[in-house]
């Protein structure tokens, strides 16, 4: 069997196809790093305000402010980057 040689047009396609997989990773992986920093962050500053003006269940309280201010974080950005593509699709 001879080989198949590949053009010139289908290698840079192949670069290409690499290449973005490559960025998705990256941004994925840098996106994570930036997540789990927010995380560290908003729960350490609910349990340094609850803790020291609840005693009793400031545990489950400081869960539930937590998990108020991700969910609406997650909510306002998704909904922010949804607007940003519609308005770049309508651009086209």
């Amino acid at each position: 069997m001879k080989p198949v040689k590949k053009t010139k047009e289908e290698i840079r396609k192949y670069q290409l196809a690499v290449v973005k997989q490559m960025l998705k990773l990256a941004t994925s992986g840098f996106g994570l790093v930036a997540a789990l920093a927010w995380n560290e962050l908003i729960k350490t500053a609910i349990n340094d305000f609850v803790r020291t003006r609840v005693s009793v269940g400031s545990g489950i309280i400081s869960l539930l402010i937590y998990a108020l201010i991700v969910t609406f974080l997650a909510v306002f950005v998704t909904l922010q980057l949804s607007k940003l593509a519609e308005r770049l699709e309508k651009k086209k």
